[in-house]
């Protein structure tokens, strides 16, 4: 099977999908590539993340992907979503294709983007290196990143 159940499960029941009007962080991310666009919104209270959405446009695996990292962080702290990993992600979803990880260096950049975002809004210092948005520009590929 070239998807596992847990992947599928949240493709067709995605979780926590929508957009929070009075978010606290918005992160937005695309691949051009594959045409994948994901969009996460934050509600924080007290550094825990008390809600979260998203909108991802894109193929079953981005969908799967956004779904899952919503379920990974929702309720932790801010300092644990920014933890969050792309092999994390797949890990969840029982494993992608070799030719979807993509999806899921999206979620967590997308993550990232969500909480720099929070950061910026209320003026929270923070290092600029603790974000890896943008991994087209690596010089490796995710695929090499996971093996």
């Amino acid at each position: 099977m070239l998807y596992s159940e847990k992947v599928m499960d949240h493709f067709r029941n995605p979780r926590n999908v929508g957009k929070i009007e009075d978010a606290d962080g918005v992160g937005e991310v695309g691949n051009v590539v594959c045409g994948d666009i994901m969009r996460i919104y934050l509600k924080v209270e007290n550094n825990i993340i008390t809600d979260i959405k998203f909108n991802t446009f894109g193929c079953g695996s981005a969908i799967a992907s956004s779904s899952m990292a919503t379920e990974l962080i929702k309720g932790k702290p801010i300092s644990e979503a920014l933890q969050l990993t792309n092999r994390a992600v797949v890990e969840a979803l029982d494993g992608l294709p070799v030719h979807k990880i993509h999806c899921s260096v999206l979620a967590e950049e997308a993550v990232q983007a969500a909480v720099k975002d929070y950061y910026d809004r209320h003026g929270i210092s923070y290092d600029p290196l603790a974000f890896a948005i943008g991994c087209s520009a690596c010089e490796h590929t995710c695929e090499e990143e996971l093996a």
